[in-house]
């Protein structure tokens, strides 16, 4: 049977379809970029396709003078985000360099308990492109915080990752799965989303 989308809530309530700003008109921001995903209980799937795209998001960002912003998720001591651990530090690839801002949250919306929206104002920006980790999770919070805000996001699909969950049915729902539903669920309202990094106009 072929299922045909439904018109997104954009367009139903006369917001037309975002979309994605340039980076260079934009503020990069890279969301628990952190070793946990990489291994262990929290490893997701696809995990090391996405930390390459976010490096390469990354260096054009670093080569186009954009505005970088580092989140961290700090779970507390013995957690898998324990921020004095290797586990819970930036992975070396896509580590902040001098000069650009790392932001600790310790909820999924990086705007929450933190300075992220006073910081981003105080540089006259609106526009955000988002990476990072889980797509399900503290991206699409993230993108969600920041649209309601008044913030437009962008999310690059390919620098972000999940992993399989069960439903309330005993259904296992592939990571993929999970990834694709939680894009398209944010895009039907909160941002605009890219398939790679290739598709983001600098």
């Amino acid at each position: 049977m072929t299922v045909t989308a439904s018109k997104t809530l954009r367009d139903i309530v006369g917001l037309g379809q975002q979309q994605p700003a340039p980076l260079t008109q934009s503020a990069l921001i890279m969301i628990d970029l952190q070793n946990t995903y990489r291994r262990g209980v929290m490893q997701l799937t696809g995990v090391e396709e996405a930390v390459q795209e976010a490096k390469n998001l990354l260096e054009i960002a670093r080569q186009n003078n954009v505005p970088i912003f580092h989140i961290r998720h700090d779970g507390g001591e013995g957690s898998p985000y324990d921020l004095n651990d290797d586990i819970g530090a930036i992975s070396a690839e896509i580590a902040p360099i001098e000069g650009e801002p790392v932001i600790t949250k310790q909820v999924p919306n990086s705007f929450v308990g933190t300075d992220l929206d006073e910081q981003l104002k105080a540089l006259g920006i609106n526009n955000l492109v988002l990476a990072g980790f889980m797509t399900h999770m503290c991206v699409n919070s993230t993108a969600h915080g920041a649209f309601n805000l008044g913030y437009a996001p962008t999310v690059v699909a390919s620098a972000t990752a999940s992993r399989p969950l069960e439903a309330a049915n005993g259904k296992v729902v592939s990571a993929q799965d999970v990834h694709d539903a939680a894009l398209a669920s944010t895009r039907d309202l909160y941002a605009a989303v890219v398939d790679t990094v290739a598709d983001l106009k600098i």
